[in-house]
């Protein structure tokens, strides 16, 4: 077993680092003709939402798909809601940032773009939510009664985000419709806990899809980023950062919190065994 000084140890694990985004990078990349489904898949979303507005207004389907989504448990909302969490994607993402380096820098920069893009449009519009709008008794709320910012919806944007750029990496038309149809579901979900409007879900797949679609773009064109160690361990301690907030904050849905510290302990545990564990036990047996 070799005998390593604390400077020693952090050169073989700078090494050991490199080495794993080189193999990282030569396993994934953009599957060819994937991300062509993005810009087509926004554009559709968005016409059914500006069909949605002339038709019956800012408002238009909200009652509807609201009172139809009732008849399923709370709970299955709720789980379905929470996957649109920004703090889950960022968190989810440990499971495959070392493996996948070039899909996690893209999913970085996608990311970055998003939050531009909500970020910047929800105090432009500045629109209230269905709780702001109607009275509470006419439609069904699970967790907190959001009332502003309600344009677009953020958590649409970042399922669309993270299945988006997945969407670009895995092969298959049917994979790719499984990932749209759950990217759709979850922004539906923000309809039927009765925070968001349909044109809300609307907007935020067809910017988180958009993003994402740019995110792969510029990974491209940045591509050596995704193998500097230095920028990849600052993105990695980001996720990190996001699992603890995710065990330590339900978000509002209570229906939801195992689910969700499962999930945040699972990636912490597997970020710590890829990033300090599996290395050190390499590196000593050496």
């Amino acid at each position: 077993m070799a005998r390593l000084d604390p400077r020693g140890l952090a050169a073989a694990m700078a090494a050991d680092l490199r080495q794993s985004l080189a193999a990282g990078l030569e396993r994934d990349r953009p599957v060819s003709g994937g991300c062509s489904w993005l810009p087509w898949s926004a554009l559709a979303v968005a016409l059914v939402g500006l069909v949605l507005f002339v038709l019956g207004g800012y408002q238009a389907g909200f009652l509807a798909l609201n009172h139809l989504a009732a008849n399923w448990p709370p709970g299955f909302w709720e789980w379905l809601t929470v996957l649109g969490d920004a703090r889950l994607a960022i968190a989810l993402s440990l499971f495959f940032s070392l493996r996948h380096p070039r899909l996690f820098w893209a999913l970085i920069l996608a990311a970055l773009v998003a939050t531009a893009f909500t970020h910047g449009l929800k105090p432009w519009v500045s629109a209230g939510r269905p709780p702001a709008v109607l009275a509470l008794d006419s439609f069904h709320l699970i967790g907190p009664a959001l009332r502003k910012s309600s344009f677009p919806s953020g958590h649409t944007v970042t399922v669309a985000v993270l299945l988006g750029v997945w969407l670009c990496f895995i092969p298959g038309m049917a994979a790719r419709l499984l990932l749209m149809a759950l990217a759709l579901t979850v922004g539906l979900s923000r309809v039927a806990v009765g925070v968001h409007w349909p044109i809300d879900v609307a907007a935020g797949l067809a910017g988180g899809w958009l993003a994402a679609w740019l995110g792969v773009w510029l990974s491209q064109r940045w591509a050596g980023a995704a193998a500097h160690p230095g920028v990849h361990l600052a993105c990695a301690l980001l996720a990190a950062g996001a699992a603890v907030m995710l065990i330590l904050s339900d978000g509002g849905y209570a229906g939801a919190r195992g689910l969700q510290m499962a999930l945040g302990l699972a990636a912490l545990g597997w970020g710590l065994g890829q990033y300090l564990l599996g290395p050190l036990g390499r590196i000593l047996k050496r």
